[in-house]
C-alpha cells in the first residue's frame, strides 16, 4: 500500500485521528511515520501536550502500520497492549512519531513509536503497542 492509499483509507470514515489533526506523512519500507498538531484539542489543562493524545498519536501509528503487514482479505490486527514514557512537554507546534517494527510475527506484532517535537526534534514521548493477529471469518470481516 502506498501513501495516498492510507490517506484515503483514513479519510474513509470519521475516527479519533481526525478529531485530533493526526495526519499520515511518510511510508517506507521501515517505518510509518505521522503527526499531530499541538493545540487545543490535545492540551491538558496546563497547557501542555496531553499525555493521552500522545498515546492516541502512537496508537494510530502502530495500528496502521501492523494492518499494512497483513494481508487485509484474510488477518486483521488488534491492540494488545499500549504503553509510553512522556519525556518532555510541549506547549505548541507539532510532535511527529515514527512507528517502527520490532517483531512481526504470525501471531503478535510489536512497535516502537518515537515522538519528537517537529521543530526541536526533541523526544516528547517513546510507546510500544503489542498487536495481535487475528484471522477473519471467511466473509473477511472483523468479528
Amino acid at each position: 500500500m502506498n501513501l495516498d492509499k492510507v490517506k484515503a483509507w483514513m479519510a474513509a470514515r470519521p475516527t479519533l485521528a481526525d478529531s485530533l489533526g493526526i495526519e499520515v506523512t511518510e511510508l517506507t519500507d521501515d517505518y510509518l511515520e505521522g503527526r499531530m498538531p499541538v493545540d487545543g484539542r490535545t492540551h491538558q489543562p496546563m497547557g501542555l501536550l496531553h499525555g493521552g493524545a500522545s498515546v492516541a498519536l502512537a496508537e494510530t501509528l502502530g495500528s496502521i502500520a501492523a494492518s499494512l503487514r497483513v494481508d487485509p482479505s484474510k488477518q486483521a490486527t488488534v491492540g494488545l497492549e499500549i504503553n509510553a514514557n512522556h519525556i518532555r512537554g510541549v506547549r505548541e507546534g507539532w510532535v511527529r512519531g515514527r512507528a517502527t517494527a520490532l517483531h512481526v510475527g504470525r501471531s503478535t506484532q510489536v512497535w516502537e513509536i518515537r515522538i519528537t517535537h517537529e521543530e526541536t526534534g526533541a523526544l516528547v514521548c517513546i510507546s510500544r503497542i503489542t498487536m495481535a493477529v487475528i484471522d477473519l471469518p471467511a466473509s473477511g470481516k472483523a468479528a
